[in-house]
């Protein structure tokens, strides 16, 4: 399985910007989905996920502002960001696990995108 994010850029604060995942050479209809991302000089951090069912969990500093999706018939993942802001600076991974349920930790993801970078200007 491979994935590939893209989508990432500059932007101001208050912006809006989506990010996508493509999964080649896999069922990434059947696996849970998730968005992680590493802030400058932190830890990868859990952003949000998507189950199969297409229910959707987030972490608390992106809820109502992140809005994370899917369409299995492009193998996609999509994470809608708005109302960005500095502190949302980070790159951005895609990632996904054939085992069911979203944990928060990145360990318990297999396949990892390249990452892409978001940066939010104040």
């Amino acid at each position: 399985v491979q994935l590939q994010a893209s989508g990432g850029g500059l932007v101001q604060a208050g912006a809006s910007l989506r990010l996508s995942c493509v999964v080649f050479r896999g069922i990434g209809s059947s696996m849970s989905m998730a968005w992680f991302r590493r802030p400058p000089g932190k830890e990868r951090e859990f952003v949000g996920g998507i189950f199969r069912s297409g229910d959707a969990v987030y972490a608390d500093s992106v809820k109502g502002r992140f809005t994370i999706s899917r369409d299995d018939a492009k193998n996609a993942l999509y994470v809608h960001m708005s109302g960005l802001k500095p502190e949302d600076t980070a790159t951005y991974y895609c990632s996904a696990r054939a085992e069911p349920g979203l944990p928060s930790s990145a360990t318990a993801y297999t396949y990892w995108g390249q990452g892409t970078q978001v940066t939010v200007s104040s």
